[in-house]
């Protein structure tokens, strides 16, 4: 046995449940069997799939916290009757808060339609008084996606307005919730059901799983096909898959042909598997949460444990792990700038039981009064970084970071349009040359578009009128109308010069994943 032990400053972290009454109870979880996480949290508020009879529905709820009661003065055993969001027809199945502002929120379901939704604070005024009514809430917004269900929803991490959604169809649409008429990208290619899907943390490349058992990595702006794909689990049955922040690694769940639970980590330049791990042969799916601290969060459906991992070294490092006697239905994380730094909380999880939401924050024992900087990274801000136009005209912007000292804002790290290959870690240590680095694609001029508004029930998002503009004489509008079509044939030919460099960009880079294979079998004969 080693007598040294791993340094860490996360090796003693543990999960703290609040008192009973911060938490909510008497709440109905959906029955329905499509595998999602059942809950999904803003700053300010909690959706969870409701179980309700006359079409689908979920339902909003204040933020319960580990360290206080519950805002508005509502009491920890909600009313049998509250209002919910009601309008889908069918079962809702996940749902989605919007990382710029924690009052909208996106729902799917099984009626093939998305619905935007905005949350007032209003709407928890009186909860069980006398002669208080509930009212249900109104979508803001109505997408028609596929004639089939809408398994998962989820918003862009940097662009405002984008979201992305997969369907019965096996396709993967994204949207602009300014122009919701039509999808702007569908990524296909999926044999079976879509089980995840999910952004890098700058938003410009999409991971999925599938029941097909493969691993695909998508550029959705350069077409519909992926640009990536593997050979992920054995098993067909609940993969997911997170990407590790800004590492060029990405980690999956899902289950063996054996249907033991492994966790894989894969790197997302050619996504060969770095590192396949057994964790139990339980049979509930395992979600996985990724924590800029470095720490990968793993929940079973069914389980009452929390296992976490601190990724060091292309080493994944056990910590702890939550242990409790009440197994979870779903469950989800706090976004980072909202987390209790005074407490030297690094995450929390919202964990959904039978009939009640738990609050668990995951602590850093600390005595020390002031801000701890070395456990606390920059979290992503609540300012977008790109416009949904901006997004899908081909602009790339680093993510919006925020202190969580000062709320200072700063910029992430520059984003890369497709995945780099990075060499598989091999036991033979060889020394080859430097592969040329592929070309950047040129980038198409940005195209503004205005940011729309959600303020009152509407059918769709609308952009701000814009001031009439002054009546132009007939030469006017033809000169107008030579200079929009010159404008739009440029634009065309800019976008196949960017399609056509992406390509070029792909091909070198499975040149050099070639030609670094061949140095490491040339170094492996060498040394042998």
């Amino acid at each position: 046995m080693s007598r040294f032990v791993r340094a860490s400053k996360y090796r003693h972290v543990f999960g703290q449940t609040g008192k009973k009454e911060y938490g909510i109870d008497n709440i109905k979880v959906t029955n329905s069997a499509w595998d999602t996480n059942v809950v999904a949290a803003s700053a300010k508020y909690i959706s969870i799939n409701w179980n309700s009879s006359g079409g689908g529905a979920f339902a909003i709820l204040p933020l319960p916290s580990p360290f206080t009661g519950l805002p508005h003065g509502l009491p920890t055993k909600i009313p049998d009757i509250i209002p919910l969001a009601r309008s889908h027809t069918a079962t809702v199945l996940d749902t989605d808060w919007s990382p710029f502002n924690d009052s909208i929120v996106a729902s799917g379901a099984e009626d093939g339609k998305v619905m935007i939704w905005k949350v007032d604070d209003s709407t928890f005024e009186g909860w069980g008084h006398e002669h208080w009514e509930p009212h249900d809430l109104d979508p803001v917004a109505r997408i028609e996606v596929s004639p089939k269900r809408v398994g998962q929803v989820l918003f862009h991490p940097t662009a405002e307005h984008v979201l992305a959604t997969s369907t019965g169809d096996h396709l993967v649409k994204l949207w602009d919730l300014g122009s919701p008429e039509q999808a702007r990208s569908v990524l296909h290619g999926h044999g079976d059901a879509i089980q995840s899907l999910t952004f890098n943390p700058n938003g410009n490349l999409v991971v999925t799983t599938c029941r097909d058992r493969k691993i695909r990595i998508f550029d959705p702006r350069a077409g519909g096909d992926a640009v990536r794909v593997a050979e992920g689990h054995g098993g067909i049955k609940g993969a997911r898959v997170v990407w590790m922040g800004d590492k060029d690694t990405i980690a999956t769940t899902g289950f063996s042909k054996m249907s033991d639970r492994q966790v894989g980590i894969w790197e997302t330049g050619s996504l060969n598997n770095m590192k396949m791990t057994t964790i139990d042969q339980t049979s509930g799916v395992l979600m996985p949460f990724w924590s800029d601290n470095n720490i990968l969060f793993l929940a079973g459906k069914g389980d009452g444990n929390i296992r976490y991992f601190e990724w060091e070294n292309e080493t994944l490092f056990p910590l702890s792990e939550y242990k409790s006697s009440e197994p979870q239905r779903g469950m989800c994380f706090l976004p980072r700038r909202a987390l209790n730094v005074s407490e030297c909380e690094i995450a929390r999880a919202y964990k959904i039981a039978a009939s009640s939401v738990e609050a668990i924050a995951f602590i850093v024992p600390r005595k020390a009064d002031s801000f701890q900087s070395d456990i606390y990274p920059p979290a992503p801000s609540a300012e977008p970084a790109l416009t949904a136009g901006e997004f899908f005209s081909g602009k790339n912007a680093p993510a919006k970071l925020v202190s969580l000292e000062n709320g200072a804002i700063s910029s992430g790290p520059p984003p890369s349009a497709v995945p780099s290959p990075a060499p598989v870690p091999t036991r033979t240590t060889s020394i080859s040359a430097p592969a040329p680095a592929p070309a950047q694609a040129p980038a198409p001029a940005p195209v503004s578009i205005p940011r729309p508004e959600i303020l009152s029930p509407a059918t769709s998002f609308r952009p701000e009128p814009s001031t009439p503009a002054t009546p132009m004489s007939r030469s006017q509008s033809t000169a107008g109308n030579d200079e929009l079509a010159a404008l739009k044939s440029d634009n065309e030919k800019l976008l196949a010069e960017l399609r056509e460099s992406r390509e070029k960009i792909r091909n070198l880079e499975l040149q050099v994943e070639t030609a670094k294979a061949n140095a490491r079998k040339a170094a492996a004969l060498l040394n042998a």
